[in-house]
């Protein structure tokens, strides 16, 4: 049986793998920040900012 941390550490590396491929096959636009701001930061998020962000309701 897998532990909470493994099921979210197998999660974010798909995550992570999936964002690389579509960027790796111009799949992905991503320059607007929305998708760093609101998935990457959640994933490898700065303990010095809140999050969820204010007016979200995000899981920590």
């Amino acid at each position: 049986m897998f532990s909470r941390r493994e099921r979210d550490e197998a999660r974010t590396n798909r995550l992570l793998d999936a964002v690389d491929a579509a960027f790796d096959n111009d799949e992905a636009d991503f320059s607007d920040g929305t998708f760093e701001s609101v998935v990457l930061f959640g994933v490898a998020y700065d303990p010095a900012k809140p999050y969820p962000p204010q007016g979200h309701t995000y899981p920590r």
